[in-house]
């Protein structure tokens, strides 16, 4: 707990997830230490147990007081609306990709869903209908759906392979990808950025891809 207590650590790599990642972060008396996949469900023990080992030096001494798993739902429903019914939060699948969060968009899609439901109403005057909950969805849509397909484009370029995130991590070290990422969380939406910046960043992004495939053929020929 000392050395979490400041402190979170992601886990990338075949050994801990095909298309995700690990992860280790403190939760008021003791720490989390997980991992996830969609596309290898039934290995999810054997991911598990690879996190703990790259954290063992750190964890060492603790004891596991719960094991538990949850299915996180990380595609948005094709329909989340019939009649009088609309769904929000993980019932919608509002999970993002990339980073695994839902508690924020579950609140907030409550949260709009709900301020619908009372505009629609009349504040409670007449009973809502369809229509009116639609205007949730559109209004959703336009301030989250580009966060979401970015992130979705983002995880399937560099959570599919061992030298993707090493480009990723490597990526990961620039200052402005570090200050993009931390105003898009912080704001929960895609943040422009500056052209001749997001220009750089494409061109070494790709250099990084290009000299992590370059590493694994090199380490594929050591191998043999």
């Amino acid at each position: 707990m000392v050395y979490y207590e400041n402190l979170a650590e992601m886990y990338v790599g075949d050994d801990v997830s095909p298309d995700f990642y690990g992860w280790v972060f403190p939760k008021c008396d003791h720490v989390a230490v997980g991992t996830g996949t969609v596309t290898h469900k039934g290995d999810i023990k054997k991911f598990q147990h690879a996190t703990r080992n790259r954290a063992r030096d750190k964890i060492l001494g603790g004891k596991i007081i719960r094991v538990e798993a949850h299915p996180i739902p990380e595609h948005p429903r094709p329909r989340r609306l019939l009649g009088r019914v609309a769904l929000v939060g993980d019932a919608a699948g509002y999970v993002t990709k990339c980073s695994g969060e839902g508690i924020y968009f579950a609140a907030k899609s409550g949260r709009m869903c709900a301020e619908a439901i009372v505009e629609g109403s009349g504040n409670g005057k007449r009973m809502v209908d369809e229509s009116d909950l639609r205007r949730y969805l559109e209004k959703w849509d336009k301030a989250y759906w580009p966060t979401y397909k970015v992130l979705d484009v983002l995880q399937k370029v560099f959570y599919r392979s061992n030298p993707a995130r090493e480009a990723f991590v490597e990526m990961c070290a620039d200052e402005y990808v570090q200050k993009m990422t931390f105003d898009s969380y912080l704001y929960k939406r895609v943040m422009p950025g500056n052209p001749l910046e997001d220009l750089k960043l494409a061109v070494n992004t790709i250099g990084s891809l290009v000299r992590a495939n370059a590493l694994r053929r090199e380490m594929d020929k050591l191998t043999v």
